[in-house]
């Protein structure tokens, strides 16, 4: 086997690229700042020596070279396409052979067999030309760990026409962010012939009348052409600058692991451990698979990617040699299982193929050991969200999953995420609490065999109605209402106190308006957002302050344990315990040290219907009972205020 390796010098090129590893026609190419190119025989391989001079065009963006590569028995011909610029990293070219770059795990070996390793989640312009204006991209995102990954999709970028071939999980392809239908048989797309069989996705093309193809099945990638630039460097994207590092796996055996990918070196791989050496696959295996988990049969893609390479350099012999390595033959084992974005494709413990989550996006999960969001409670409706990757590696069905009633399944989205959802029309099963709490759970369906081989699933979750919060504020006469909004845990609803001057409700206290002493005042407290079919708002009690302060003196009682103050002979109240509303009425008044303000307070609470008589029980009007006076504290919430000012 002939071989020509390039060695650039001068302030356009890397200097020093290592040279001459066996003996055989060896040149070293030399470009220099006047773009002329000399082929020169390597005295350490013992050539005769001569120069071979090439004149170039004098624009150095565009160069082009037709090298004559001369062998001991023949003169063969060979286009090399190169701009002379600094992008051309290394260039490793053999004549009457077949390059290999393979991109398998987070390991890169490149064209000359060095081993190169990815840390991050990037992706790479591997092949970069350009004349032609043809990029080839690999893109690495973590699977299991945060810390290693893996290339995830391969990209083809041709300038003209304008296309982008995308190589992605699962066997997909899309031409210009479309999904193409492939198989078998190449399909041709913008002069990229396509195909797809169980083994993976293989994309065929020239550039500069170079062949290049293009291997993808997943997990491994691999790139050959019989003479090809290799332009390996970072791509800067924000998904390359954050760094994680996950804690060592316990249950990585290295020495198995060793021992294992040391097959490449025995049975039938001896055969082709003299033209590749098997070095680099050995290492990327080990490096890899000693701190990665072993659950979907990786170490198998080390082994697939050498023997690949094998037979692209004319090693069609290995017969089945995953027998003998008691591993499983060549295949895809994802094919066609199409993933979300924060989702790859890995086997459960059951051995199938799954959509399992990637470590970024599992790791707040799995730390708090939960299986999707936080319920949302809303618009009286509660909604849970589980990630179905995260079933998926427990093994759980979301399918036979369903609410305490077994019609309420969940619904699963397109981005993989079951939803289960109740509200206070349809329950769903649920159950209420006199505290005005709504339960329900996530369960298995009913298993009626004696056996089960799943676990049980019981995933509780609930939305409340909390009582409206103290809150206190003071108001001049000309102001007519106060508002607040009250969060019940998740729940929300609106509560408010505005003042009448008639029974109806319909006259409110304007700017403009006066309150005389002694005149009648209606006050209605009101709620939007509450079931009214379910929950009745209780107006426990109402008092009045000379200051904002809810538990200063002096006060006054309006409204005790639900009814009037029978002290106070004017207060009248109406539709208490009813409905989502209620008013009272008293007449005005002011504190006789204190006449220029006057605070009132309300005490509400929540009461649900379906268990409880929500209306209180009131003593005959004409009755003087004293009631004893309700304890608050200042913590104690479901107080709403509002004030006057003379």
């Amino acid at each position: 086997m002939s071989h020509v390796i390039a060695h650039f010098r001068g302030d356009l090129f890397s200097p020093n690229m290592q040279i001459c590893k066996r003996c055989g026609d060896m040149f070293l190419i030399k470009c220099s700042s006047s773009l002329r190119l000399n082929l020169v025989p390597l005295v350490e391989c013992n050539q005769t020596k001569k120069t071979h001079v090439f004149d170039f065009i004098s624009n150095k963006e565009t160069v082009h070279s037709l090298i004559m590569m001369l062998t001991n028995n023949d003169t063969k011909m060979f286009t090399v396409v190169t701009a002379c610029n600094s992008l051309l990293s290394c260039v490793s070219m053999f004549v009457g052979a077949v390059d290999v770059c393979t991109l398998t795990g987070p390991t890169v070996i490149d064209f000359k067999a060095n081993l190169n390793n990815v840390t991050d989640r990037c992706a790479y312009s591997l092949i970069a030309d350009s004349h032609s204006g043809f990029q080839l991209f690999a893109n690495f995102r973590e699977r299991r760990r945060r810390d290693v990954s893996f290339v995830d999709s391969v990209a083809l970028k041709l300038d003209v026409p304008d296309v982008n071939i995308v190589l992605e999980q699962g066997g997909r392809v899309l031409v210009n962010d479309v999904v193409v239908s492939i198989n078998s048989t190449a399909r041709d797309f913008h002069g990229v012939d396509i195909s797809k069989t169980e083994s993976g996705v293989t994309a065929e093309f020239s550039v500069s009348t170079i062949s290049i193809s293009v291997f993808f099945d997943g997990t491994t990638a691999q790139i050959n052409t019989h003479i090809m630039f290799l332009n390996f460097c970072c791509l800067s994207l924000s998904s390359c600058e954050l760094q994680y590092t996950d804690d060592t796996d316990s249950c990585n055996n290295c020495t198995t692991v060793t021992e294992h990918c040391n097959i490449l070196t025995k049975h039938t791989f001896a055969s082709c451990n003299v033209d590749l050496d098997p070095t680099p696959y050995i290492n990327a295996c080990k490096e890899t698979m000693c701190r990665y988990p072993t659950e979907d049969g990786l170490i198998t893609q080390f082994l697939w990617a050498y023997a690949r390479a094998c037979s692209l350099n004319g090693h069609n012999q290995l017969g089945d040699w995953w027998t003998k390595a008691e591993c499983s033959p060549p295949k895809a084992y994802c094919q066609d299982v199409i993933c979300s974005d924060h989702e790859f494709c890995g086997w459960k413990f059951s051995g199938e193929p799954a959509c399992l989550c990637r470590a970024l996006f599992g790791y707040k999960y799995r730390k708090s050991d939960t299986l999707g969001e936080p319920t949302v409670c809303e618009d009286n409706s509660a909604v849970l969200t589980l990630a179905n990757c995260l079933l998926e590696e427990r093994g759980i069905d979301h399918e036979v999953l369903h609410l305490y009633d077994p019609t309420c399944k969940g619904k699963l989205n397109e981005n993989n995420m079951v939803t289960f959802k109740f509200d206070t029309s349809n329950l769903c099963g649920a159950e209420i609490t006199v505290d005005i709490n709504y339960t329900n759970a996530i369960i298995n369906q009913n298993f009626t065999a004696d056996i089960v081989r799943h676990d049980q699933v019981f995933i509780e979750f609930s939305c409340f109605h909390r009582q409206p919060d103290l809150r206190t504020v003071s108001f001049t006469i000309m102001d007519n209402s106060y508002v607040i909004r009250v969060k019940s845990g998740e729940w929300t609803y609106n509560v408010s106190m505005i003042p009448y001057i008639d029974e109806k409700c319909t006259k409110v206290v304007a700017t403009d308006t006066e309150v005389k002493l002694n005149q009648k005042v209606w006050v209605e407290l009101k709620t939007q957002g509450l079931d009214a079919d379910t929950i009745a708002v209780v107006t426990d009690s109402c008092w009045a302050t000379s200051v904002s302060d809810a538990y200063s003196t002096p006060r006054h009682d309006l409204i005790i344990d639900g009814c009037a103050n029978p002290d106070d002979g004017t207060v009248r109240v109406r539709g208490n315990g009813v409905g989502t509303s209620n008013r009272f009425s008293f007449n005005m008044f002011e504190f006789r040290l204190h006449p220029r303000h006057v605070h009132l307070h309300c005490q509400l609470r929540l009461c649900l219907k379906e268990n409880n008589n929500c209306v209180p029980t009131c003593p005959p009007s004409k009755r003087r009972r004293r009631f004893a006076r309700s304890k608050y504290t200042q913590d104690e919430p479901a107080l709403i205020s509002m004030g006057w000012r003379k």
